[in-house]
């Protein structure tokens, strides 16, 4: 499929669970004018604690950069995990490539749009670093209990998939309720700053929704859920799941 923009995050390349398969999968088969990579593409945190960069790692930053050579409009935003890169932002990269901390977009539906990580809206990430770091920890032990359920669950003849760590998301109150602060508070931020909508992640829930008049759009992950946003050629904005493609 060929789309007018692609918007990914947290790919968290660097990590054992980062899901590059699939990404590389879904880069093959789709192409756009404008490539967006909304944060946490690259987990510094990760790699600091325990380097580990597979070929396949490798692989998805050279399609990137390749599409840069082919004239696609790629814009870097960082994330709380690629911080170690907003020292040096702005940073433009040849004619096609730029890192940024945030951007606006002027969709085709005439739409004014900001995109950001989202960590600077997240008081936790922002003011208890070492607390988010826990929390990484944290999402990294769910992680490793999934990969041991989902090996025992197929060992005993079921097929699907189950996510410990997407159960808690969804279902546990106090996380329902972190998401549905963090979605309120972009959402009043891309208000007050004059945008008809906002393009995130960093809470790796898709997500694509009204919010008191703002256009919400959470990217989601390609650690679990391997989903992207996409603005179409006629103007709409969709969500895509490559596990359910």
């Amino acid at each position: 499929m060929k789309y007018k923009s692609i918007f990914i995050s947290d790919v968290h390349l660097g990590t054992k669970f980062s899901n590059t398969k699939q990404l590389l999968d879904f880069f093959k088969q789709n192409e756009c004018e404008n490539l967006f990579l909304v944060g946490d593409i690259i987990d510094g945190w990760s790699i600091k604690r325990k380097f580990i960069w597979p070929q396949s790692h490798s692989d998805v930053i050279q399609k990137i950069l390749k599409r840069a050579r082919k004239g696609c409009n790629v814009t870097f935003i960082t994330g709380n995990h690629d911080e170690f890169l907003r020292p040096f932002v702005p940073l433009i990269l040849g004619h096609s490539l730029e890192v940024k901390n945030e951007t606006e977009y002027i969709a085709l539906n005439g739409k004014k749009y900001l995109i950001t990580h989202g960590d600077f809206f997240d008081s936790i990430t922002m003011t208890k670093k070492w607390l988010a770091v826990l929390g990484d920890y944290g999402y990294d032990l769910l992680l490793n209990v999934n990969q041991i359920l989902n090996i025992i669950r197929t060992r005993v003849g079921i097929k699907s998939r189950w996510s410990l760590s997407k159960y808690v998301k969804d279902n546990v109150k106090s996380s329902v309720s972190f998401i549905t602060d963090f979605e309120a508070t972009l959402a009043e931020h891309a208000k007050y700053k004059g945008y008809n909508g906002i393009i995130c992640g960093h809470i790796h829930k898709a997500e694509t929704k009204m919010i008191d008049s703002i256009e919400y759009l959470n990217c989601g992950d390609w650690v679990e859920s391997c989903t992207a946003v996409v603005e179409t050629f006629e103007g709409e904005f969709k969500i895509i799941n490559w596990l359910h493609k």
